[in-house]
């Protein structure tokens, strides 16, 4: 009797990879999901996974889209555990997600034209400085205290949804991490009050992303299906967490995050700018 060796040829046409690659696939999508809901940075883990996975005649938009379909999935089961014990406020909220929509789809339109080295060492410099002054700050988040209200908390939550969300589309790594230390910062919230509105706002984002991908066809939809319930599982655990622990415990996975962005881009652009690293 002839033994039966396992056929990991690729699944179908429609799902463009191996079965040990798509179960790696799933891994990374469920710890992305957990630190998305916790503090942002899911990205760190799930798009390189991606990018490492998928085979090399897929295109790049094909792989950004993918991600954007499981991060949207993880990030609106996270955001609905939070609104049920994290009240917003809609005067923030609502240009804060208008800004991030708008800067969103402007950026995923550009992402095809500028070359991505341009953008590197400059979030580096601003990951480097954001983790620097968070960490020599140890009571910054811990408490809810809000800075600025009505129109002027308004407006600034539109420029910092503008901002985040044009980084968004072009790059994209750290955006949730990046859209809880500027309200943090700018407006005077709790690390937990910011990520319940940074979750909403990156969920706008990823809306907007999906949809510029999604009209030039490139979703890799039965791939994003199947990390999006990973991604899910893991959102809701952790926004749980979340939630369940307070701003310290926020805050110590925000600097961890931090520490793994810095690494990450730092190799980035020494591969980018030294041809001998590749």
């Amino acid at each position: 009797m002839l033994a039966v060796v396992p056929d990991f040829a690729p699944l179908a046409d429609w799902l463009p990879v191996t079965a040990p690659v798509l179960a790696m696939l799933i891994v990374a999508a469920g710890f992305a999901g957990w630190i998305d809901a916790v503090v942002g940075g899911g990205g760190l883990i799930q798009l390189p996974a991606l990018v490492i996975g998928v085979p090399k005649d897929v295109a790049t938009p094909f792989v950004l889209g993918t991600n954007k379909i499981s991060s949207f999935a993880g990030t609106l089961s996270a955001s609905w555990v939070y609104l049920k014990r994290i009240k917003v406020e809609l005067a923030l909220l609502v240009p804060l997600v208008i800004g991030a929509f708008l800067g969103s789809a402007v950026g995923a339109s550009l992402s095809r034209y500028l070359p991505r080295e341009w953008l590197t060492p400059v979030v580096l410099v601003a990951v480097v400085g954001v983790g620097a002054y968070v960490f020599t700050k140890p009571k910054l988040g811990l408490h809810h205290k809000p800075q600025h209200t009505g129109r002027a908390a308004g407006v600034r939550a539109a420029v910092i949804g503008l901002i985040v969300g044009l980084y968004d589309g072009l790059l994209g790594p750290g955006t949730g991490s990046f859209f809880v230390i500027l309200i943090v910062v700018v407006l005077g919230y709790g690390f937990l009050q910011a990520s319940v509105n940074a979750k909403i706002a990156n969920l706008t984002t990823n809306v907007a992303a999906i949809g510029v991908y999604g009209i030039h066809g490139e979703l890799l939809l039965v791939l994003g299906g199947l990390m999006a319930l990973a991604n899910i599982t893991g959102g809701i655990i952790g926004a749980h967490m979340a939630v369940a622990n307070g701003n310290a415990f926020i805050r110590r996975v925000f600097l961890v995050v931090t520490a793994i962005l810095v690494v990450k881009l730092g190799y980035d652009t020494v591969v980018e700018f030294l041809p001998s690293a590749r």
